[in-house]
């Protein structure tokens, strides 16, 4: 039986649950690189006055982003014919590069009307000269992202940076061609809500120990040629 290549994928989901999913884009090309860049925070300003050996001493665990170009392409979907084309005949990758940004806006709260409307009759209530009351402004949560590289990596992330480059349009002026370029900020420490985030994060952790110790496996048959003592 032919095997076939999976394929990066984001997906949004809400706390503690997965379903229903509220927005999900599959990579359509997998990206033929990806840079990963772990940065070491400093130590803790104070360690200048503390004994040498403690100079060691990290004031966070290190960080970890991605950087990706994710490729779209209607044609396939037009040269497919039937239901599968109808949407790019519409739209283009419009949908895609929708679904993308999305992930990128907080989410939105169903309360911003009726806040409104409540401003509008305190201010009405008020008497002259008094300042309206208004609602305060709630701290809207940003989308929560997995990052699913293959199955060894399923990574809570948070999408920092995207740069969106349409490249070609049809006749209604829809992108059908586009690079996106993401940058994402690896949440290693997720919300004490968010269960499916500290779950993955765990879980990649735990397939690197695996890998790391495989590792270890192969070093020891070449320990005797290496180590000299």
């Amino acid at each position: 039986m032919a095997l076939f290549p999976l394929r990066g994928v984001l997906v949004e989901y809400g706390a503690n649950i997965l379903g229903p999913i509220p927005n999900i884009v599959i990579f359509q090309f997998n990206p033929e690189n990806m840079t990963r860049t772990i940065t070491i925070p400093p130590p803790p300003a104070s360690a200048s006055a503390r004994p040498r050996v403690e100079t060691h001493a990290a004031a966070a665990p290190p960080s970890e982003r991605f950087e990706i170009s994710a490729h779209f392409s209607a044609a396939d979907d037009l040269g497919a014919g039937g239901a599968v084309s109808a949407i790019p005949r519409l739209f283009g990758v419009g949908p895609q590069i929708a679904a993308l940004e999305k992930m990128v806006y907080p989410q939105s709260t169903p309360g911003g009307l009726i806040g409104a409307a409540i401003d509008a009759i305190g201010a009405a209530l008020s008497g002259p000269g008094s300042t309206p009351p208004t609602q305060p402004v709630p701290r809207v949560p940003l989308p929560r992202i997995l990052f699913i590289w293959g199955p060894s990596r399923v990574l809570p992330v948070t999408i920092t940076s995207m740069s969106i480059s349409e490249q070609k349009y049809d006749l209604l002026l829809n992108p059908v061609q586009a690079e996106v370029k993401i940058g994402m900020q690896v949440s290693s420490q997720a919300p004490t809500d968010d269960a499916i985030g500290e779950g993955a994060y765990k879980y990649t952790q735990m397939i690197k120990d695996t890998q790391a110790t495989l590792n270890l496996a192969k070093v020891i048959e070449f320990a005797v040629d290496i180590i000299p003592f």
